[in-house]
């Protein structure tokens, strides 16, 4: 299989933008990809959660560090708005997003797959393409009560290390979600392995997501 690789127009520098519904959808989506980036890139990320309560924004905090701590630069931005109201809030949400143009242009932007049966997760996906018009822009997939995964149609293929690193700086920083039968390992797990094997992954796992629109 032919693979494409990630390179930065501002030379030296990968400019990386993330935006989560939820405080631990953006490593559920793509936590494995960050730590393999930050490994081969000097990266810069933008890590935006729209919402949180106090308890768990300390959660994503400890996670990002966790997960970024081979990055060259990070933010971490965490808004207030309320989990479960996205759709009713449409308005400030859009205002937030506007404000996202002023950090540095991203390279890449990981979000949510636009036909997310969440209501919060459509409403960043529907935002995030409604602000950043001429990105590269790579949707990645949650494991849900209400289902919905589809095909992706883009894979990154990353070691069983950085995996396990994955599930273990899940169950550690967020200890609030651990009664939380869809927060189980074995679920992770298994959807790593189901697009490892989809795609061959050397290692066995591998991370997937819906690319609508990519430019060679």
């Amino acid at each position: 299989m032919l693979e494409l690789a990630l390179k930065s127009g501002r030379g030296k520098v990968l400019e990386v933008l993330c935006i989560g519904a939820h405080c631990d959808d953006i490593e559920i989506g793509c936590g494995a990809t960050l730590m393999r980036l930050a490994g081969e890139h000097a990266l810069s990320v933008s890590w935006i959660v729209l919402t949180s309560t106090p308890a768990r924004a300390a959660e994503v905090r400890r996670s990002a560090a966790y997960v970024l701590r081979r990055a060259r630069r990070s933010n971490v931005q965490i808004a207030s708005f309320k989990d479960g109201y996205l759709p009713a809030q449409w308005a400030d949400a859009k205002t937030y997003f506007e404000s996202l143009k002023r950090l540095p242009r991203p390279d890449v932007i990981f979000t949510h797959e636009r036909d997310d049966r969440h209501q919060d997760h459509r409403v960043a996906n529907e935002l995030t393409w409604n602000t950043f018009r001429n990105h590269l822009v790579f949707e990645f997939e949650i494991p849900k009560f209400d289902g919905g995964l589809t095909q992706p149609n883009l894979y990154v293929p990353v070691s069983r290390k950085i995996a396990e690193r994955k599930f273990t700086q899940l169950h550690r920083a967020y200890v609030s979600q651990r009664g939380k039968s869809w927060f189980a390992e074995e679920t992770l797990r298994g959807l790593m392995r189901l697009r490892g094997l989809e795609c061959n992954a050397p290692g066995g796992y591998a991370e997937a997501f819906h690319a609508p629109k990519v430019r060679l």
